[in-house]
C-alpha cells in the first residue's frame, strides 16, 4: 500500500482555457478533452526546496519539471514558436541528465529534463 504516482497537478490561472491550450500546443499536455494526460513510466522527483533557494524565482512557490525524451528537438520547436528556452551547461548533471527552462504565458516556471538514460540512448 502506498502512493503509486502523481494523480494530477492543479494550479490557479488567470485564463485557464488559454493556458491549457498553450500546454497542449507546445508541450502536448492536456490535449485530451478531459483534460487527462497519459504519462510514460519513469522517475518522478519529489523535492521541497529551502525557502531561500535560488533554484527558481523567489516569487514562485513551485516549478513544474517535465521529463522529455528529446530535449534538443523540443527546445528547437519551442524556440520556433517564439518561446524563450534557457539552457546552461552547469544545469546538466552526469548520471542525472540535461535540463532547460521555459515559462508558460502566465510566467510559471517549467524545467524540461531529459534523464541521463534517455540522453545516452538518444546519443547512440
Amino acid at each position: 500500500m502506498g502512493v503509486t504516482g502523481i494523480g494530477g497537478f492543479f494550479f490557479r490561472a488567470r485564463d485557464p482555457e488559454a493556458l491549457l491550450a498553450w500546454y497542449a500546443e507546445h508541450l502536448g499536455i492536456g490535449a485530451d478533452p478531459n483534460p487527462v494526460w497519459h504519462t510514460e513510466a519513469g522517475p518522478t522527483v519529489f523535492a521541497p526546496f529551502a525557502e531561500a533557494s535560488d533554484y527558481f524565482a523567489a516569487d514562485r512557490r513551485w516549478m513544474l519539471n517535465l521529463r522529455v525524451d528529446d530535449l534538443d528537438a523540443l527546445a528547437a520547436s519551442l524556440r520556433a514558436a517564439g518561446i524563450e528556452v534557457v539552457t546552461r551547461p552547469e544545469w546538466d548533471m552526469p548520471g542525472i541528465g540535461r535540463f532547460a527552462r521555459i515559462h508558460d504565458p502566465e510566467g510559471n516556471p517549467i524545467e524540461l529534463w531529459q534523464p541521463a538514460a534517455v540522453a545516452r540512448s538518444a546519443a547512440s
